[in-house]
């Protein structure tokens, strides 16, 4: 089976095309994920065919579970497909995910593709939409959560997955995230987990994130946690209608009018190529 590794700001998959192969997928991503015994990645990302869009993403975390969404995968997806030929290159690439069909803009320098913009849908603020068990009709900011006995000013977002994000006047790279992350993650507020963005705020322009991901812990850099991020910063009236997020892995842009669909910008990078027997 050949594959491709590839990474958005660090946040690294596997890129398998799927079109005619039918596999233990989450078994798979297990695997290959390792980065000890297998090729190394936060997840496995498959294309697939789709009667809905140009490519489907089947996007599986490290631990095998499956994500509806993937900011940085998406991108990567995309220069995927249309490396392999399993797209035509075009303006736009439609991408089917289980967070609905998202449209991606590839940039190119000299014929190569650089970076991509997302058009990443619409935020979800309500409570059983993210979901999580909360007794709100309004968007969940800063709302108090004892967490290993300390309070946290939590707010909520879906971007297609759930979202729990806090600001922190400490430094986030300070912040015990390997042990707060996984409790964050497995909220009993949460039926489905969480993915945990931990903000701070640089200036106006420009907001510094670190992430633990559901399903594959600290990651280098996470899309939908840095839309969600934006999001929320916008809600609080921290920046305006674009936002730089710094991560540990790179910088992402994020556009969000407040409106309409939240954009979302970043690198993709060919990391290697290979086949697994």
């Amino acid at each position: 089976m050949k594959f491709t590794k590839m990474h958005g700001a660090g946040n690294d998959y596997v890129y398998v095309d799927a079109r005619s192969l039918k596999k233990d997928w989450p078994s798979v991503a297990v695997f290959v994920s390792n980065r000890n015994f297998g090729i190394g990645s936060d997840g496995l990302i498959l294309a697939e065919e789709s009667d809905v869009a140009d490519v489907k993403m089947s996007m599986y975390n490290s631990d095998g579970s499956q994500g509806e969404m993937c900011g940085n995968g998406i991108r990567c997806l995309v220069a995927f497909a249309i490396i392999n030929n399993i797209v035509s290159k075009k303006d736009v690439i439609s991408v089917e995910t289980l967070a609905g069909v998202k449209n991606v803009t590839p940039v190119y320098e000299d014929d190569k593709i650089v970076r991509c913009i997302v058009s990443m849908g619409l935020p979800e603020f309500q409570a059983s939409k993210i979901p999580v068990k909360f007794d709100s009709t309004v968007p969940i900011i800063d709302a108090p959560i004892k967490v290993a006995g300390q309070s946290y000013e939590v707010s909520m977002v879906s971007m297609g997955n759930p979202h729990a994000v806090v600001f922190l006047e400490s430094p986030v790279d300070d912040f015990d995230l390997t042990t707060i992350g996984p409790k964050f993650e497995n909220l009993e507020i949460f039926p489905n987990r969480t993915n945990f963005e931990i903000v701070n705020i640089i200036d106006d322009n420009k907001l510094k994130v670190r992430v633990w991901e559901r399903g594959s812990g600290i990651t280098l850099a996470c899309g939908t946690g840095a839309c969600a991020v934006g999001v929320i910063a916008r809600n609080k009236g921290i920046i305006s209608d674009n936002v730089n997020i710094s991560l540990p892995g790179g910088n992402l842009l994020v556009r969000w009018d407040g409106i309409s669909d939240v954009y979302l910008e970043g690198p993709v990078e060919l990391v290697f190529e290979g086949e697994m027997f």
